[in-house]
């Protein structure tokens, strides 16, 4: 029996949002399971998928042998939407999604390294190129660990749990890694917050440099940088975008965006793709 789609939290909220008409086009610059992709194709839009997952993209092919034409998938991060669009002559958007974060397909697949919860490699790669987790916390020095889960898990004993990594080094499976963390916390069995999640959450950020991602990702699809706010080294919870259409250009105005489980989607509407276009 086949899996039902997944349904993002969010997903009516931000097809309304965009208020597709048939025959627009719209990206969706983190196509993940497709289901942003599916609700749009569904409202009449054709559509320009992004994603550097792979295995998200093999995944999507059913769904492009389905969509009478309507959807190109693009291999690539969403840091490089203008060019991957360009690239299919797509030089302008009537809408984009961004849904950031880790989706639920990488956390359930053990050997994708994401998940504390069933053991697997520590690779956290969301290309499946480059460093992995277990590559960057076999060699990195102690500080450089500790300032990375306080900055991107806001982990207030980084300091203790970097030393217990790197005591506990070399370290290849995550829940060596898990076990670690919970040590180190002296975690009892059963509490009801794991506090290896922190870690996690902070180790997949920096191996997948998606702070900085995201803040290339939107001058790429032509917001300003000077209207991302950024608290260094991690950005402000919020995003806001001018939306020509509601306000003026030179009016700013909070994105159609809400947060859900540590994830942001973001919607905007009538720019052309490119770096400072906005």
């Amino acid at each position: 029996m086949a899996a039902a789609p997944h349904i993002p939290v969010l997903c009516d909220e931000v097809v309304a949002a965009l208020a597709i008409a048939p025959g627009e086009r719209h990206v969706d610059a983190t196509f993940g399971a497709g289901g942003y992709t599916r609700a749009m194709l569904a409202a009449g839009a054709s559509v320009y998928a992004c994603d550097r997952d792979p295995d998200a993209l093999a995944a999507g092919r059913a769904l492009v042998a389905a969509s009478d034409g309507r959807l190109t998938l693009m291999a690539g991060r969403f840091a490089e939407i203008d060019r991957l669009a360009q690239a299919h002559e797509l030089l302008a958007a009537d809408g984009i999604v961004f849904d950031i974060g880790v989706s639920s397909m990488q956390l359930d697949q053990a050997e994708r390294g994401f998940s504390f919860q069933n053991d697997g490699p520590l690779d956290m790669r969301m290309s499946r190129a480059g460093e992995s987790a277990a590559d960057w916390l076999n060699r990195a020095e102690e500080a450089e660990i500790a300032d990375v889960l306080y900055h991107y898990g806001d982990e207030r004993q980084s300091r203790r749990v970097a030393r217990a990594i790197v005591a506990a080094r070399p370290l290849s499976r995550t829940a060596e890694l898990a076990t670690v963390i919970r040590s180190a916390l002296r975690h009892p069995p059963g509490a009801p917050k794991d506090p290896a999640t922190r870690s996690f959450q902070a180790i997949r950020i920096h191996i997948n440099g998606e702070l900085d991602e995201l803040v290339a990702g939107l001058d790429a699809a032509g917001l300003p940088l000077g209207q991302v706010h950024h608290q260094h080294p991690r950005l402000r919870q919020h995003v806001q975008c001018i939306d020509p259409h509601r306000t003026g250009r030179s009016g700013a105005r909070r994105a159609n965006s809400k947060r859900t489980n540590g994830s942001y989607v973001c919607t905007r509407r009538g720019y052309q793709l490119g770096r400072g276009s906005g």
